[in-house]
């Protein structure tokens, strides 16, 4: 059988340390305790987690600079493409 958490994990009550189901909602160990129950006392971060301060943190604050084609590789694409043409109507 599994140990009865501190607080219920389905609606929120305080359990007694040896209880065998909610006091508030009736749930236990065959309905829902097992496993939220162990992993509730891990110290888990949670809902508030700062998603735009974890990426500031991990990659600094410069934003990534978009590579595109450089103009070198235009002037060539275009000058392969009038080539390809000239060919077509000479």
């Amino acid at each position: 059988m599994a140990i009865a958490p501190e607080i219920c994990p389905n609606c929120g009550a305080e359990v007694p340390p040896n209880a065998k189901a909610c006091p508030g909602c009736g749930s236990c160990a065959e309905t829902g305790w097992s496993g939220e129950a162990h992993a509730s006392g891990l110290g888990l971060p949670d809902d508030n987690f700062d998603y735009d301060d974890y990426l500031e943190r991990e990659f600094g604050k410069s934003k990534p600079v978009p590579r595109g084609m450089s103009r070198f590789w235009w002037v060539i694409a275009v000058l392969i493409l009038a080539l390809i043409l000239a060919m077509i109507f000479l």
